[in-house]
């Protein structure tokens, strides 16, 4: 049968490195997993326990489409709590994890052909989503300089109908101050062009707090999801905020693409948004592992490299190294035995000379990993 021209996306390499690190690992190796952006923990026990008591009294079926109305007053309730911003609940939609949410947004804002531009490098599946969805995604290629983030400079001639920015951004774990995110919130509205912020990282940072677009506009799209903070990955749940006029337009969309977010995971999405204590317990756990990363990746033999202010990843210069990341990756996992992201999954031009190394696993694996790369550099130099 046929296929589409919109159906020809590139792979998420990440996903193929895991499978690599899997079969491995079916094979009888140890593998030390830092290819993959998922916390090592698993939802908060309070939530399990949440649905374990909705499985008993509840069928969970369909919800509305925008998701339950207790747990979209709770997310509002966060900004509150997070940010200072008084958000009106009814502005909250609730999303079969973040990338719903950027299929929602993406439909709703932009018709066929629109150019939508992204940071490079950036979360790959933007990319891909975009071109599923017959829209134009156009690079923005980003500079040591600014911290791998775009300016209001480069959106210049770039004729874009939407900007989306990541802050916590992955792979850098770089973010935008409020200057910053002002600047560039009023550079994409003074061209004509729709704003949106992924803020799935919000809460996994380690020197100061990050900045929601809400604190700036509330003509913006923001997205996050239960994933990363909450450590909820597998659940699926995420949500978007959307000025009050797109509410109805969002939520017709959501009808009919998704008919809701799983019930489930949204039962043990509110209860997990009350385990503050054991949710803080990770971060330090991240915390702990970024020091090590910032202090073992040099000593290792990967000295390119910036602090990140939030996330849990470090992404590497390793031009010095290798002209072709895919295949200096392949070596490590085969060599070292630990699994890490080749950089052209986040930058298409610039990616064959990075890597991306995440710390979202046990402080254990993080120096056990270290202490492999050590000695597979040490003995690649001979």
């Amino acid at each position: 049968m046929r296929n589409s021209s919109r159906s020809n996306v590139d792979p998420f390499i990440v996903m193929d490195v895991m499978d690599a690190a899997r079969q491995a690992e079916e094979a009888g190796r140890h593998i030390i997993h830092m290819e993959v952006g998922q916390p090592s923990t698993g939802a908060p026990v309070a939530a399990r326990e949440a649905l374990a008591e909705a499985l008993d009294h509840d069928s969970l079926g369909y919800t509305v489409a925008l998701g339950l109305p207790a747990l979209r007053k709770r997310i509002a309730q966060l900004y509150g709590e997070w940010y200072n911003v008084d958000l009106n609940p009814e502005r909250v939609v609730i999303t079969p994890g973040s990338s719903g949410a950027f299929l929602l947004s993406f439909t709703a804002l932009f018709d066929s052909g629109d150019r939508v531009g992204i940071g490079a490098p950036g979360y790959p599946s933007y990319r891909q989503i975009l071109h599923a969805l017959g829209l134009t995604p156009v690079d923005i290629e980003t500079s040591l300089d600014h911290r791998l983030q775009p300016v209001p400079q480069d959106l210049t001639g770039l004729d874009l109908a939407g900007l989306m920015v990541a802050s916590p951004a992955n792979p850098t774990g770089t973010m935008l101050d409020k200057s910053a995110m002002t600047a560039l919130i009023d550079a994409a509205q003074g061209q004509g062009a729709a704003f949106i912020s992924d803020e799935i990282y919000h809460g996994i940072e380690y020197e100061a707090k990050a900045v929601t677009a809400l604190e700036v506009t509330d003509d913006c799209y923001v997205i996050n999801s239960f994933s990363k903070y909450f450590s909820m990955t597998g659940w699926r749940v995420g949500w978007m905020v959307v000025p009050e006029d797109h509410v109805r337009v969002v939520e017709r969309i959501a009808q009919n693409m998704f008919i809701c977010a799983p019930h489930a995971s949204q039962v043990a999405a509110l209860a997990a948004m009350d385990c503050r204590e054991e949710l803080e317990g990770n971060l330090a756990v991240y915390a702990r592992n970024r020091a090590l990363m910032m202090e073992g990746l040099p000593k290792a033999g990967f000295s390119r490299i910036a602090p990140p202010d939030g996330a849990f990843y470090v992404y590497a210069d390793v031009s010095d190294l290798t002209k072709d990341s895919r295949a200096f990756a392949k070596e490590i996992l085969d060599e070292a035995g630990v699994a890490v992201t080749p950089g052209l999954d986040f930058d298409p031009k610039r990616g064959a000379t990075t890597l991306r190394f995440s710390y979202a696993r046990s402080t254990a694996d993080i120096e056990e990993g270290l202490a492999r790369l050590t000695t597979f550099m040490a003995a690649r130099r001979g």
